[in-house]
């Protein structure tokens, strides 16, 4: 009974664990499953078989349920099987209906885009036709100002200035060109300013020039007012004589009209009067001016007395005092270029570089960008020339405004005083410095260099004489600065020099050729002279890339083409006897080696092989020799396609000549060897030809 009572208590429990299982998380599971497990001994067991139970029962249920819905799935099935035919062909009349509405809706398409740039290309042509009308106003009257300027109508130009400032810019300023314009008038403005100040100067110029005619012009007007005065006065006495003897008459029935009359007329009088006097006091104020300008002595008369010829030796002292200045500034000149070190001006920092801005007006963008130090490309010289010429200036200013002469003839008194110091002192100090020996390539180049920047200095020069005199250089009288033609000329004698030099630098280097002309085999390298002489004009031609390219070019063009020369000669001269042809291997070596140095461009610019040209003659020479060709020298000789259309006969005979005697010293048994014997016959039977040939040319010129 017990263990049937533990039995059914057991049953609730097992119930309890299974609902546990059925509805807690599968995480949570072993705990209620070892619950099973603790409980009575055979608890396992029945907790399987209520399981299995559990199991069977919802195994029923399921099948229940399956059965239940098992012929609404088949029902379900059957009616998808019979739609999907329709929903095939529903998918191909989409597919059509697509592809249709696709092709005309393309064209549609089309007609929309069109549309689309249409309006907006109407709405852009409207927003500009807009915008136009509210500049066109601004171009007319900025166009006008122009007109105006060009008409010498600077009252006008300024009035119109005025609108465009107050009226016209505001409409349109968020503008470019309107800023430019606004930009524009200031100096519009400046230009009137000074136009009307010289046409004042040059108008009391003229006042002053022609004195004595206005004044005399002016006695005769005077005198026919006078005259005319005089009449009038007459006639109003006759007036009033008639006017007293009408009152004697008696006439009382006219006396009150008459009165009247008299009335109007002298408030008319009284306010003719005042506007009279005002016109008259303001006339009188003008004339006074006018008069004192006129009345004012000319300067060559101080109380009446001619002074013309004082004038006149004060021109003389001038002259001479400028000579004195010239002299001198030629010490200072010559002094300048003794001291200067002739190499780029070197600033460790900005302070140094702002004092030499100071002095000069040097403007390089490039240059400010670099870090110090840095170099200026000018010499310590040009700064120093620069500040002397205007002490120049300055000097022969002060003898000047002591003359009383007008501003203009100053001008050109300075003007001319600094091209005589330009053309004669500093040109003269220049070719001098050119010339003297000690001056070598680097030198010249870096005074090329310097005439450069004093050229463009000169500028400076004529801008500070105009703030000295006052003087526009737009004057057509003005004289100008000659330093372009100075500097120019300075330019041309030194890269005239720099071709000499570098000449003589080349025969010094061929002078230390040291050949064996009878040698039988070349060494197999490049004489070393020669190689010696292209490492010169290597690092010649480095300094020269801050020269002009035409300069560095003709340059190197000539030290080739002299260099060309100078072998040739070499090779032609009368007191060489004989060559053998190892010595026209070795020969052959160094040209080599020179057209090599032409074709590495030493100097940028050249086109092509422009300077292996430079060596052509002695190419086609060696080439001739050294391959044998004769036949085809002789067979083309004088068509233009010839091979060896730069071998002269003359010279091919000469050097064949020395080879020729050559082979017959050096191989005096080679007449028992055949092969010696029929090259010396066919070198008997060239120089035959050759001779002919040579002859034949005589004969014809």
């Amino acid at each position: 009974m017990a263990e049937g009572g533990e039995g059914l208590a057991a049953v609730p429990e097992h119930e309890r664990i299974l609902q546990e299982i059925e509805s807690t998380d599968t995480a949570c599971v072993g705990p209620t499953l070892r619950s099973v497990y603790d409980d009575q001994p055979n608890a396992h067991q029945k907790f399987m078989e209520k399981l299995d139970a559990c199991i069977r029962n919802h195994d029923k249920e399921i099948e229940k349920m399956c059965n239940f819905h098992h012929q609404g799935f088949v029902d379900a099935i059957t009616e998808l099987l019979k739609v999907r035919t329709d929903a095939e062909k529903l998918k191909v009349q989409v597919t059509d209906t697509n592809c249709k509405l696709q092709d005309a809706g393309k064209e549609v398409i089309a007609q929309t885009e069109d549309i689309i740039r249409c309006r907006i290309q109407q709405r852009n042509i409207t927003t500009v036709i807009e915008k136009l009308q509210c500049c066109l106003p601004v171009l007319e009257m900025y166009s006008k100002l122009k007109e105006q300027m060009n008409a010498k109508r600077y009252y006008a130009a300024l009035k119109t200035m005025e609108q465009l400032e107050n009226i016209y810019f505001p409409r349109v300023s968020q503008y470019r060109f309107c800023q430019i314009m606004i930009e524009n008038l200031p100096k519009l403005r400046e230009d009137i300013k000074e136009i009307s100040m010289s046409d004042l100067k040059d108008f009391l110029e003229s006042i002053r020039k022609h004195s004595n005619k206005i004044g005399e012009t002016a006695m005769k007007q005077a005198q026919q007012q006078k005259i005319f005065n005089i009449v009038l006065q007459k006639q109003n006495n006759i007036n009033m004589s008639r006017t007293m003897y009408i009152t004697n008459g008696k006439i009382p029935e006219e006396s009150n009209e008459v009165k009247s009359t008299y009335a109007f007329e002298e408030e008319d009088e009284n306010e003719e009067e005042g506007d009279e006097e005002t016109f008259e006091n303001y006339y009188r104020k003008q004339r006074k001016k006018q008069a004192r300008l006129v009345l004012q002595p000319q300067p060559n008369m101080g109380y009446s007395f001619p002074v013309n010829r004082l004038f006149d030796l004060l021109f003389e002292i001038r002259d001479q005092y400028n000579e004195t200045l010239l002299k001198k500034w030629a010490g200072v000149f010559r002094e300048i270029f003794e001291e200067d070190n002739c190499s780029p001006i070197p600033v460790a920092n900005e302070e140094e570089y702002k004092i030499i801005i100071s002095k000069f007006p040097f403007q390089d963008p490039d240059l400010e960008k670099h870090s110090f130090p840095k170099k200026f490309p000018m010499s310590q010289s040009v700064p120093h020339i620069y500040i002397q010429v205007k002490e120049f200036i300055y000097a022969s200013l002060k003898f000047s405004e002591s003359l009383h002469r007008s501003s203009t003839e100053i001008d050109d008194m300075l003007r001319k005083s600094t091209n005589l110091l330009l053309t004669r002192t500093l040109n003269s100090c220049l070719q001098n410095l050119i010339k003297k020996p000690h001056i070598g390539l680097t030198e010249l180049v870096q005074i090329i260099i310097n005439t450069t920047h004093l050229e463009q200095a000169c500028k400076y020069l004529e801008d500070f004489i105009t703030n000295i005199t006052n003087i526009s250089q737009e004057t057509v009288h003005t004289t100008r600065l000659y330093g372009l033609s100075t500097f120019k000329d300075a330019r041309h004698s030194a890269e005239g020099e720099i071709y000499t030099k570098l000449n003589q630098k080349i025969d010094e280097f061929v002078q230390l050729a040291d050949y064996d002309w009878t040698m039988s085999e070349p060494d197999g390298r490049a004489s070393g002279y020669l190689m010696d002489l292209i490492n010169f004009l290597r690092s010649t031609f480095q300094v020269f890339t801050h020269l002009p390219g035409k300069v560095a070019q003709t340059a190197c063009m000539s030290a080739c083409q002299h260099l060309s020369t100078s072998l040739m000669q070499m090779l032609l001269d009368s007191e060489l006897k004989q060559i053998s042809m190892g010595a026209v291997q070795q020969f052959n070596l160094d040209v080599i080696q020179c057209e090599l140095f032409a074709s590495s461009e030493p100097v940028p610019g050249f086109q092509g092989d422009t300077l292996q040209l430079a060596f052509i003659d002695l190419r086609q020479l060696l080439d001739l020799f050294m391959v044998w060709d004769w036949s085809t020298y002789l067979a083309d000789y004088g068509q233009p396609a010839s091979k060896y259309l730069r071998v002269n006969p003359n010279t091919a005979l000469t050097l064949l000549e020395k080879m020729k005697d050559t082979n017959k010293k050096n191989n005096i048994f080679a007449q028992f060897r055949k092969n010696d014997r029929d090259k010396q016959k066919l070198i008997e039977t060239v120089v035959r030809q050759l001779r002919s040939l040579v002859n034949g040319m005589s004969q014809h010129t």
